[in-house]
């Protein structure tokens, strides 16, 4: 298919396989952009990081942060970056993660972009960023579009540079575990991609968990996933046990749009998920999903039955850990919102740091993808909560002790000090 061609389709997915199809209907003006490929394609200009980039554009409309486009990884023109990572703070850019831009340094501070400073660009881009409160904006972005940086050095020298583009460094996520003192845990979870690596994780700590005081889970950085990979986790969150209705409330329901396509692209997926599940609960999570989704197939805007999941999944409440401490920031989004929203619900629980990142309104991603070369990531789900004005659209959970970022973040370790501190007989790091 040509550029114009998956365009098309693009917009015909937005405007009807889309969770956010009914809700959102006229937002979007896929007229401008749809003109502007045509030229670029006739003037043969048109490549497929511009293309994206003005399909990323095009889909601002629906001011969604779980709606994108990206280039698939097996496609050899990779989405570059900036080699580094910055955070508002008042009127400057801080850099905060260095990746393979080796001539800044964390703790540098960015103070305008083509000479034009940052609260101006802030009202430029202010389509872009969608969040108000700084802390909440997405600046990488934005520094691709220009060409030159006025830095602030940690001397507070001034240092003009050119912003140059690299292939991004791909992390590999961390499911991880480590003794603070003989009473603490702390625990680090990046995405809830990998249910069977969460699961073993907890099972080679199993003795340690059933004994510590105090866990602390850091998700201040998860890319979200699926909510069945932390369910082994809740055991030892849970205040009582219970089942997973009685645990996270039956206030608010899933609405899935169950066309055609949304089967093919998030449900014939899942047999292999399903192939390759090592535990039990997850297994039965899958099926019963598939089951539905296969029930409902081409009715549209459904509310599936999962009231037999929900009764079913049992979690035994564990002694241990007394106190569980959640370390959230607004890098944690999809399931890593969900997690911090229902873990809330226990008594034994203290949410510490920012809000997470909202994108839960409209969720259950699927994958669109054209000539092995571009994805769409697109909702499938909305929640019911949305008509109430309940949603968490830029507001993310909030925490229950809010600590607002600054600089001194980039070198110290704010957050966990202030959970270590709520810790009983806690030494120092």
């Amino acid at each position: 298919m040509n550029y114009i061609e998956i365009f098309e389709e693009i917009v015909t997915i937005i405007h009807n396989d889309y969770s956010g199809c009914l809700d959102k209907k006229g937002w979007d003006s896929p007229d401008e952009y749809r003109r502007e490929i045509i030229e670029l394609e006739n003037q043969k200009l048109l490549d497929l990081q511009k293309f994206v980039q003005i399909v990323s554009d095009y889909l601002l409309d629906c001011k969604d942060q779980h709606l994108f486009v990206k280039l698939s990884n097996s496609s050899s023109n990779k989405m570059m970056n900036v080699g580094f990572k910055v955070r508002r703070y008042e009127d400057l850019l801080y850099i905060y993660e260095v990746d393979r831009e080796t001539r800044v340094h964390m703790g540098m501070a960015i103070k305008s972009l083509d000479n034009i400073t940052i609260p101006e660009l802030a009202a430029i881009h202010k389509r872009s960023l969608m969040e108000d409160k700084y802390e909440r904006q997405r600046w990488e972005p934005i520094l691709k579009k220009y060409n030159m940086c006025e830095i602030v050095d940690q001397n507070d020298q001034i240092i003009q540079m050119d912003i140059r583009l690299y292939e991004p460094n791909n992390k590999e996520p961390e499911y991880s575990i480590k003794e603070i003192n003989e009473d603490t845990l702390l625990m680090k979870i990046t995405d809830f991609l990998n249910v069977n690596a969460i699961d073993r994780l907890i099972k080679d700590w199993e003795d340690r968990l059933d004994s510590c005081t105090n866990l602390i889970i850091d998700v201040r950085v998860n890319g979200g996933g699926s909510d069945d990979s932390y369910f082994p986790l809740l055991n030892y969150i849970v205040d009582r046990s219970c089942s997973l209705v009685e645990f996270a409330g039956t206030d608010d329901t899933a609405i899935f749009n169950c066309t055609h396509r949304n089967f093919t692209n998030k449900i014939e997926p899942l047999y292999e998920e399903l192939e390759k599940a090592e535990n039990e609960e997850t297994r039965k999570f899958l099926q019963i999903y598939i089951d539905e989704w296969k029930r409902n197939i081409g009715k549209g805007f459904v509310e599936l039955d999962f009231s037999e999941l929900a009764q079913d999944i049992y979690f035994q409440a564990k002694g241990k850990p007394e106190k569980v401490i959640i370390l959230s920031d607004y890098y944690c989004g999809s399931s890593g919102d969900q997690f911090v929203e229902v873990c809330k619900n226990s008594k034994k629980v203290t949410v510490i740091g920012r809000a997470t990142m909202g994108v839960t309104d409209y969720c259950n991603l699927a994958i669109q993808t054209w000539n092995n070369q571009i994805e769409l990531w697109y909702p499938t789900s909305r929640v019911s909560k949305i008509d109430n004005g309940m949603g968490l659209t830029g507001v993310g959970v909030l925490p229950d002790i809010y600590i607002p970022w600054t600089p001194e973040h980039i070198f110290e370790d704010i957050d966990l000090k202030k959970a270590l501190s709520l810790c009983e007989n806690v030494k120092e790091v």
